[in-house]
């Protein structure tokens, strides 16, 4: 009788504790995604890259049973405190597809930046610029989802708002939540960060866009923001940090953001493949038919190179 009650304790500890590696919010269940049948809305692409210029309540975000490493804000930290933050410099720096990120690393580290991930292993950070919808993101998602794999999307007050051929952007934020994303900030008005002096209207460009998302039932803001156009300085490192958002660059990327000028599929999967390294922070562009019909080939390829796809709530 000892030995069954014995037995019966250590199944039941068995069972408890691989409960704890899954994520249940009492009362909320993710609901599934429901496509719609698909005006154009949002700003458009422009010559500077990417883009061109173009209620306060907290609601309980509603997550499906997911690892705890896709849930936003796993890993907060403590923002750099500086005595006089206006003597900090304000000179724009770009940072582009083709930029090294070596020569801000330092400031990058001080600040809660990152280009880079854990470079002594084989694993990519996926990320999507959704300025704007064209189409594409639904595709991209499918995607994903048949290989199993999470990413972030960096998203804009419009991209929240907007819509495309009559369905509203909102069910493919939904989506994304969903199935496990991460949705990121990527500003209200996609303008340079470091343009922006005053602390007040800098906060607003952020907080703008986190208030429009969390403010929707069951969605939540991750704590990530990816500068408009890759331009930042340090105080707008500062200021970022300082909200308590870490700023995600890029250690590979392409021009791929231009709807009416996309790469050739070949030529683009070549590219990426040829510059794929450790560690990488991927950017695509969502808005272009290149980066869908090439992505599940893509993911393909990496994964039978050893790579293994990372969330960026796993960043060191």
């Amino acid at each position: 009788m000892l030995l069954k009650k014995l037995s019966l304790c250590l199944a039941l500890t068995i069972v408890l504790s691989g409960c704890t590696s899954r994520v249940n919010i009492k009362g909320n269940k993710a609901e599934p995604y429901k496509p719609t049948v698909p005006t154009n809305s949002g700003t458009k692409p422009g010559k500077d890259g990417p883009m061109s210029k173009p209620t306060n309540v907290t609601i309980a975000p509603s997550y499906p049973m997911l690892p705890d490493h896709f849930i936003p804000n796993k890993k907060p930290f403590t923002p750099v405190e500086v005595s006089n933050y206006l003597e900090l410099q304000t000179k724009n720096i770009s940072w582009s597809w083709k930029y090294s990120p070596k020569s801000n690393a330092a400031l990058l580290l001080k600040y809660h930046g990152y280009a880079f991930g854990d470079t002594t292993s084989k694993v990519i950070y996926l990320t999507f610029d959704e300025g704007y919808e064209n189409g594409y993101t639904a595709s991209i998602l499918d995607t994903l989802k048949a290989n199993n794999v999470q990413a972030a999307f960096f998203v804009t007050d419009p991209y929240i708002t907007g819509a495309f051929n009559g369905m509203k952007n909102l069910d493919l934020l939904k989506r994304m939540s969903n199935e496990g994303h991460l949705i990121c900030n990527h500003s209200v008005h996609h303008m340079s960060m470091s343009s922006f002096i005053d602390e007040t209207k800098f906060d607003q460009e952020l907080i703008g866009v986190q208030s429009r998302l969390d403010n929707i039932p069951g969605l939540k803001m991750a704590k990530f923001f990816r500068p408009p156009m890759g331009d930042f300085s340090e105080l707008s490192l500062y200021y970022t940090q300082k909200l308590g958002y870490k700023s995600i660059f890029f250690s590979l990327a392409y021009n791929d953001w231009d709807p009416k000028n996309q790469p050739d599929p070949v030529m683009a999967k070549q590219t990426l493949l040829k510059d794929t390294q450790p560690g990488m922070i991927c950017l695509l562009h969502p808005e272009g038919k290149t980066n869908a019909s090439i992505l599940d080939a893509l993911i393909k390829e990496w994964t039978s190179l050893g790579y293994q796809f990372k969330s960026l709530n796993e960043l060191p």
